[in-house]
């Protein structure tokens, strides 16, 4: 503009649009332009996000919005996504399940509260949830735990795992069950 610099856009977009060097632009034009490319960068910043680890839709927007891209451009990227099928709530909310089930056992209640935060739906996280073992997910917590330590008596093991797992949202009864059968399984007596 005049031998001025107006405006960036980035190469997706100049090549998309065929636009040459010195080519005047009205102003609708450039900013149909300007929002284009607002649109791939929001794009290419969801790209990255998302290439870490699958997330909500909630956590995207919310990620999108703090980074400075206009509401209207994140929906549009959020639409693009979908289309894509990289932003699937559903989805993300059996990954987020399966993962802590594999790697870090937690209780139904604390995987949902996890969910929750995450702006997962409730009807979602419900069908997601239903599935999951308390007294299943406290033992293989329990056993992973267990094996870095090996308390003497039954107190102090009482003491620290009940606290580990109750860290991780599991209920007084599974608690009490899962300390008592790890207990058993080291060869000894009732506590």
């Amino acid at each position: 503009m005049g031998g001025r610099f107006a405006f960036s856009l980035g190469a997706e977009v100049v090549a998309k649009e065929n636009l040459q060097v010195g080519q005047e632009l009205s102003d609708n034009q450039i900013e149909l332009l300007t929002g284009g490319d607002q649109l791939q960068r929001c794009l290419a910043a969801a790209y990255r996000y998302l290439g870490y680890r699958p997330r909500s839709e909630s956590e995207l927007r919310e990620r999108m919005q703090r980074r400075g891209f206009a509401a209207e451009t994140v929906d549009a990227a959020v639409v693009r996504l979908r289309e894509q099928h990289l932003l699937d709530d559903e989805a993300f909310a059996q990954f987020w399940k399966e993962n802590r089930e594999s790697f870090g056992p937690r209780s139904q209640w604390l995987t949902r509260l996890e969910l929750k935060r995450m702006g997962v739906m409730n009807d979602v996280i419900e069908q997601v949830v239903v599935g999951m073992d308390d007294e299943e997910n406290a033992y293989r917590a329990a056993l992973q735990k267990t094996r870095r330590w090996a308390p003497a008596d039954y107190q102090r093991l009482r003491r620290r795992l009940g606290d580990y797992l109750r860290r991780r949202g599991f209920k007084y009864e599974v608690i009490n069950h899962t300390v008592e059968k790890i207990w058993q399984e080291r060869g000894n007596g009732s506590g």
